[in-house]
Order: structure tokens, then C-alpha cells, then sequence
């Protein structure tokens, strides 16, 4: 079932795009996470051209996180307060690589650029997780079993910054100024890589931040929500490159394997599909690494005038 996508330029496997969806909607429902980290080198690997695929994987996270915001939002695990403060945050995130994404165009390096972003995003990632997840099934590698560590309510830093705000739905009361610098990061990452940027939100909520875990997810999705709209509509408006056939294909593919890695999840070990995530997302970086070292099929492309 061939497909034309106008924005890349190209004909692909309309159900190979959908079974790729599929799987990032798999992991999102065996490890809470969006899966756009995956979405973008994968549709690399296939052929899209990296900008592209950046730009509409950010259009299929606006997507796949609505129906998680209104899950969260009905059972009161949403802080509004907090997610308006990191929206806005990852508001100027995204002006600012919006910025930085046309210059790295126009310089004829944004492709390299995301590439590395990935390779260096991906392998750090993965081997935390790869170390949490032996861990878990040998403590005795890593450390004692049995030995609990105290837990901190949020990073020095945050707690030394100016103009502190109640934060009633997170138990908090910090300084705005850290979650929107936060949120900015994010919005950087989204605009130039086109992830939702939930795998780092959330670990840097509970353990900079010091939130309470039961908002962490839906304050999470909240700004993600948002900060991919703007992201999306960004790239539509200046770089040109977001692909509606594309995203609607990894949309639905994403939200029928959700459901399927929801009952997976209910039956296998949490910490196994710990560990297989992690090593998918290595060979992902190890992949991308061999990509940047190899001689490409076409050294040259023509761009008309």
C-alpha cells in the first residue's frame, strides 16, 4: 500500500509507517512513555528525511497525548498551576529552537545536528536505564539489598532561587523560575528533535523538582501537550517540514498499539521490559552512531534556487 507524503517528497509503505506507530504506541503503554525518542530515528532509518520526520513526530505526540491529559485530569492528577508555568516555559524552549533549527538549516547541518542530539540523548538514556534494570534483578551488583536510600524533596538549587510560589496539587512551594527553565529545555529539545520530552520531564519533576508522584504524569502530558501544539504549528509556519499524511499514519498505528501494550504490561515483569527497553534504545544509538561514521548512499543533494 504505497503512499505519497508530500512535505518529504517521497512514496513509503503506508502499513509499514502504521506498524511503526504501532510499535512507539506498544512502549507507551508498557512504559508510560510518549515513544517519540523512538518515532523519529526510526522513521530515519527508513528513509525520511530527518527534518521531517522531527517536525511530524512532534505532530503525532500533540495527538497522543490528549486523550492522557483528560485520563489524568478526571481523577485530579493534573497541577495546572505548575504545567501553566512550564508551558510557558516551553513556550520561549520552542521559539528559541525554532531559531536555532533554521539556522542549522540554512547552514545545511540540521540533519547531522539531530542526528547526534540522538545518538547522545538515546545512549545516555539508555544505559541509566540499563543500569536501573540490572539493578533491579541482581541488587547485589549495584548495591546492597534491603538498603533504603533517603529521598530528597528537591535539588538545592531549586530551592536557593527567588520568588517562591505555592504549588498546592504538588505539595511544593519553590520558585516558579525552576520549572519554567524546565519547560525551556523541553521546548528546545521538542522543536529540534521532535520529542515529547516525557522520558526526561518526569524523572526531573520528581527528583530536581521534588513533586508529588501522583500529578507527575498528568503535569507532564499537560505541557507536553501544548508545547508540541506550539512546536507543530511553528514548524508548519517557518521550517516548512511538517507532514500531515505522515503523522496521521504514526497516529492511528500509535493508538491501536497502545491498547495492545496496555494488557502486555499487565501480565510480564516490569523489570524485564525495563531491561528490553533499554537495550532497544542502545542498539537504537548504536545505530544512529554507525549512520554518522558510514559514507551515505547520496554525498550530495540539489536544492533548487
Amino acid at each position: 500500500m504505497d503512499v505519497y507524503l508530500p512535505i518529504a517528497n517521497l512514496s513509503v509503505n503506508g502499513l509499514y509507517i502504521v506498524l511503526l506507530g504501532g510499535l512507539t504506541g506498544i512502549l507507551s503503554g508498557l512504559f508510560g512513555v510518549g515513544g517519540g525518542f523512538l518515532t523519529t530515528p526510526l522513521l530515519i532509518f527508513y528513509g525520511i528525511p530527518p527534518t521531517v520526520a522531527a517536525a511530524s513526530a512532534a505532530t503525532q505526540v500533540t495527538g497522543a497525548s490528549v486523550s492522557g491529559v483528560l485520563a489524568h485530569s478526571r481523577r485530579k492528577g493534573v497541577d495546572y498551576r505548575m504545567g501553566g508555568v512550564m508551558v510557558g516555559g516551553g513556550i520561549v524552549g520552542a521559539l528559541i529552537g525554532a531559531g536555532l533549527f533554521r539556522v542549522l538549516q540554512s547552514l545545511g547541518q540540521i540533519d547531522v545536528v539531530i542526528s547526534i542530539l540522538y545518538v547522545l540523548m538515546l545512549g545516555s538514556i539508555g544505559m541509566l536505564m540499563m543500569r536501573e534494570a540490572v539493578s533491579s534483578l541482581r541488587p547485589g551488583l549495584l548495591g546492597k539489598a534491603g538498603v533504603q536510600v533517603k529521598k530528597r524533596r528537591h535539588h538545592p538549587l531549586v530551592a536557593s532561587l527567588p520568588y517562591r510560589w505555592r504549588f498546592y496539587a504538588s505539595g511544593l512551594y519553590i520558585s516558579p523560575l525552576a520549572p519554567a527553565i524546565l519547560g525551556m529545555l523541553v521546548g528546545i529539545l521538542t522543536m529540534l528533535m521532535g520529542v515529547g520530552g516525557g522520558f526526561l520531564l518526569v524523572p526531573a519533576m520528581l527528583y530536581i523538582l521534588g513533586m508529588s508522584g501522583n500529578v507527575v504524569v498528568g503535569t507532564s502530558l499537560f505541557q507536553i501537550l501544548f508545547v508540541t501544539m506550539v512546536t507543530t504549528m511553528t514548524h508548519a509556519l517557518t521550517t516548512k517540514a511538517v507532514d500531515l499524511v505522515l503523522a496521521a499514519l504514526l497516529l492511528l498505528g500509535s493508538v491501536l498499539g497502545a491498547q495492545f501494550g496496555t494488557q502486555i504490561a499487565l501480565k510480564a515483569k516490569p523489570e524485564y521490559l525495563r531491561l528490553a527497553l533499554a537495550a532497544l534504545v542502545l542498539l537504537i544509538a548504536l545505530r544512529m552512531l554507525y549512520g554518522l561514521g558510514v559514507q551515505p548512499d547520496e554525498i550530495y543533494t540539489v536544492v533548487p534556487l
